[in-house]
């Protein structure tokens, strides 16, 4: 075994240790006394300044100069993520000593209690100060600061649009204080405003040096539906989206993504309003300047629709390059008709170059072209005299506008409609999308019309009509219209007549209404207009005529017969007796007599 030494003080009284009697010059009480003096005085409820002694994952030990030390959770410390040992800090006293003896400390007390006072005071001196951000809130973050939660809105972040606000929480920057709410303690602090002034510097240096098509390197800070911002390294620059591409551009995304770096040409910068137009088309050359230099009207194109209106639509046929197909140019039809009924966007189709103007860079296309026209040989396809089936498409007073085929139109004049029914308006006969079998007429191949009938597809009938209802002649009508002018009568199926309204009156004087079925009396029939006047008045009236020139006749008759008896009378007076004259004389005046009366009568009927 390792020999113990004892090491001894000769000086030291062991008698006098054993006895607890005085080892020092100065008393128990004067050493604790001293020992007092050389700790700080310290008071529960006020806030002192230490010095950090200690750091742990959980706790920061601080001296404050008492006989012990104090114990600060390191949560409280969150937001200055740089402490180190020797530090000073402020801190609360919350006692002197707590149920284990230790010293009791708030550091976020004693920031706390003067955090209102700093916090305006940072207002008013313009002063950066350190703040740590806890957590996203509404429309921003909240800020720590000197223990008072602030607020941070996410346009005060940074001077750059904020895409993931995620990335700022548990983090400690530098803000200066904006705005303070005295009533209701509301704070509101800035991150951007620390860089904004450094920003107008260099913006001042950026601008100064910008020359129209001067061309920068920069990186795609934002993307709005009207264009791209572009940041040229402390100053922005909008490329609007008419100039990210020669071609046609729905969404600037389509050409460019955030953060990517591209190079853009200066197309105009204003100093006052710090506002850079940009290109990035302008880089390349134009597409029309790349186009083929053999492509020619006639020749046929591929392209794609990019943009429809009612007149017409744009085609892409090279990235740049557009051509217009008039709406006239989608069919041989002439009927007015809206673009979208042929084609739609994004729509692949073939056309025909019909005009080329590369110093305007305009160019016109065609899609009937790809076919033939159908009025070439409209001669020998619809000759006059050719029976076809057309679909009504539309009506006028005077006729109905059919389409035999696509690009081929004809007019039915109304009085081409029918032999026999009186027709005011097409829309009697047949109606619009309705098929109507037609005759070819006429051709006007300049005009592109075609002059059809409908009616000459059967025989003219008015020679057996006119055989069936001759003049004079009394039939039997229906009357199946009544205007002020008269009534319009149907005499058999498809025969038709007209009653003058002077003419349509009935015997008793009334007038008659349609429905009713009368006797008429054909006054007049025009095979050339295809028109039969009739009169229902003569019916009745020439039956009266008729009965009284039978009594006159009856009356000449009688009248005639008395003359020719007095004539024979006479005659034989001159072989009579005296005595027989006398006899025969009173008889002769007798019938003289009734002669006279039967002229009188006569005259009186007439």
């Amino acid at each position: 075994m390792e020999e113990i030494k004892k090491v001894s003080n000769e000086n030291f009284d062991w008698n006098a240790f054993e006895q607890e009697l005085g080892l020092y010059d100065q008393s128990k009480e004067q050493i604790t006394e001293a020992y007092d003096k050389t700790l700080s005085n310290i008071n529960v409820g006020e806030v002192v300044e230490g010095t950090v002694t200690g750091i742990t994952k959980r706790e920061v030990l601080v001296n404050i100069g008492y006989k012990s030390e104090g114990i600060i959770s390191v949560a409280e410390f969150r937001y200055n993520p740089e402490l180190q040992i020797g530090d000073a800090v402020e801190v609360y006293v919350d006692s002197a000593e707590d149920k284990n003896g230790q010293l009791s400390l708030s550091h976020k007390k004693a920031r706390q209690l003067k955090s209102w006072d700093r916090v305006n005071e940072a207002l008013e001196k313009d002063e950066i100060i350190k703040g740590y951000i806890k957590c996203r809130t509404k429309g921003g973050m909240i800020v720590d600061v000197f223990g008072i939660e602030a607020f941070l809105p996410g346009s005060q972040i940074d001077v750059k649009p904020i895409r993931d606000y995620d990335i700022y929480v548990d983090k400690t920057m530098e803000f200066k204080v904006v705005k303070i709410n005295q009533e209701f303690r509301n704070v509101v602090v800035s991150h951007k405003a620390l860089i904004e002034a450094e920003l107008e510097a260099q913006k001042q240096v950026i601008m100064s040096k910008l020359e129209k098509g001067q061309i920068l390197e920069g990186t795609v800070k934002n993307i709005t539906s009207y264009g791209v911002f572009v940041d040229l390294g402390g100053v922005d620059g909008l490329i609007h989206i008419t100039d990210l591409s020669w071609g046609r551009v729905s969404h600037p995304e389509e050409v460019v993504a955030l953060d990517q770096k591209i190079q853009v040409v200066i197309l105009d910068f204003d100093d006052q309003k710090k506002r850079i137009a940009l290109g990035l088309k302008q880089l390349t050359a134009h597409p029309w300047e790349a186009l083929d230099q053999n492509l020619a009207v006639g020749d046929k194109v591929k392209g794609k629709v990019v943009v429809m209106a009612d007149y017409g639509a744009f085609v892409e046929i090279a990235a740049g390059v557009e051509g217009l197909i008039h709406v006239s140019e989608m069919s041989w039809s002439q009927h007015l008709r809206s673009a979208q009924e042929f084609m739609k966007v994004g729509d692949e189709v073939e056309a025909v170059v019909l005009t080329l103007d590369r110093a305007e860079r305009k160019m016109s296309l065609g899609i009937k072209q790809l076919s033939a026209d159908p009025w070439e040989s409209i001669e020998t396809r619809y000759p006059v005299g050719a029976k076809c089936t057309a679909k009504v498409r539309n009506f006028t007073n005077f006729g109905v506008f059919v389409e035999i085929e696509e690009g081929i139109d004809g007019l039915i004049h109304i009085s081409d409609l029918s032999w026999t029914k009186k027709i005011k308006h097409p829309g009697e006969f047949t109606q619009v999308g309705a098929d109507i079998e037609v005759v070819v007429l006429e051709i006007d191949k300049e005009n592109r019309r075609l002059s059809l009938g409908h009616k000459q597809l059967e025989e003219n009938p008015w020679a057996a009509i006119e055989a069936q209802f001759p003049v004079d002649s009394v039939v039997e009508g229906t009357i199946t219209e009544v205007t002020d002018k008269g009534a319009v009568v149907t005499l058999a199926e498809n025969v038709e007549g007209f009653c003058p309204a002077r003419q349509l009156t009935k015997e008793d004087g009334t007038t008659p209404k349609a429905g009713e079925t009368l006797s008429f009396k054909v006054i007049e029939f025009s095979k050339a207009t295809k028109r039969i006047t009739l009169s229902h008045v003569r019916t009745y009236e020439d039956a009266k005529r008729a009965e009284i020139a039978a009594e006159k006749a009856e009356k000449r008759a009688a009248a005639d017969a008395t003359k020719s008896t007095v004539k024979k009378i006479n005659a034989s007076v001159e072989k009579t007796t005296l005595g027989d004259i006398a006899g025969l004389a009173a008889l002769k005046s007798a019938m003289e007599a009734e002669a006279k009366k039967g002229k009188k009568a006569a005259k009186d009927e007439e």
